[in-house]
């Protein structure tokens, strides 16, 4: 049966062109079928010239369903452009980083070739992201639903002037504040908008949800991490008709006039992402913020791999018991004067 990998690139940069353009050939010559989108490839015969080398036209060619992996050429923008495209698909994506970051890119263009030969010989693994689900109302009545892989980013939508909201928890009010926006993130977006406004870094592995109010007015107004079973919701409030705009990974934006809310909940789709090698969260932390770590002498070794010989016994010096004291009214003990024989 033929095995098919779309390849989706960011074509708006060279670098980018030449990705898809070796990433096409390399993909034909491990036996595999490679698929691009038909825009996509007319920008790389525009660059190139005519491609020599079968390539596929999704949606002509072939269906999404039909495609065993997605290969994504560019930075966690292009991800998250991939992430929207098979949303509706079991079909995991595995990004090559071309941009700067790219936490949720798997390998970086200089391990191209090597990141083939492990498609093609299936040495990948796939795991899940969590997702959110947004919802937007005014008045009682749904005017946008959509969802998020990153974070949804309630931002204030004139310069000058900040919103008012007040935040929520499992259909609890929990504090209002002044502040320039809010974020609700998913353990993935932990490390993208809600990082860069003092949230905390979540492991992927975790699932929970996280809640960073930016550049807020109030003593408390902290960075919050709740269960991923939460209800969550921002309102904005009436005491000023200052607007908001609502952005869910930076690709999708509705207006928020006074009075709208915001309601996040966990969604019942995630993200499949590929994983070529199990690199530990945390090197990936050291990698991608190149954080100092000189000085570290790993961890200590177990007992059980230290070999010593007994150990030894240190005898101390038992002090003798102290007489016991006389309590108050005893007659004091005279002792006799001692004679002296003539």
């Amino acid at each position: 049966m033929s095995r098919r990998v779309l390849v989706l690139a960011h074509t708006g940069r060279e670098d980018s062109l030449r990705a898809a353009w070796d990433a096409c050939g390399q993909l034909h010559y491990s036996g595999l079928i490679p698929v691009m989108q038909k825009s996509e490839l007319d920008d790389i015969e525009r660059f190139y010239g005519v491609v020599d080398k079968p390539i596929e036209i999704l949606h002509e060619d072939v269906r999404l369903e039909d495609v065993e992996l997605v290969m994504v050429l560019g930075g966690d923008g292009t991800i998250l452009r991939a992430a929207e495209l098979v949303r509706n698909v079991d079909v995991p994506l595995l990004g090559v980083n071309l941009g700067h970051v790219g936490f949720l890119a798997e390998s970086e263009r200089a391990d191209l070739a090597q990141t083939v030969e492990w498609i093609a010989s299936r040495q990948y693994t796939v795991e899940e992201r969590m997702t959110i689900d947004v919802q937007v109302w005014v008045r009682g009545q749904k005017i946008w639903h959509t969802w998020a892989l990153n974070e949804a980013a309630i931002e204030k939508a004139d310069r000058e002037r900040m919103i008012e909201v007040v935040t929520e928890v499992d259909e609890r009010p929990l504090t209002s504040f002044g502040c320039d926006g809010v974020v609700v993130a998913t353990p993935t977006g932990s490390t993208a908008y809600a990082f860069s406004s003092g949230g905390p870094v979540v492991w992927p592995e975790v699932e929970a949800l996280v809640i960073v109010p930016i550049s807020a007015h109030a003593l408390f107004a902290k960075p919050l991490v709740v269960s991923p079973r939460s209800r969550l919701a921002v309102e904005i409030l009436t005491r000023t008709d200052a607007q908001g705009v609502l952005w869910c990974d930076g690709r999708r934006s509705v207006d928020l006039p006074p009075g709208a809310r915001i309601e996040v909940t966990r969604s019942t789709l995630p993200v499949r992402l590929a994983r070529t090698h199990q690199t530990p969260f945390s090197a990936r932390l050291v990698r991608k913020f190149e954080l100092p770590i000189h000085g570290w002498r790993g961890p200590a070794p177990r007992s059980a791999d230290i070999h010593t010989g007994p150990t030894p016994v240190v005898r101390t010096f038992k002090p003798s018991p102290l007489p016991t004291p006389r309590t108050r009214g005893q007659a004091k003990r005279t002792i006799p004067p001692r004679r002296c024989e003539p």
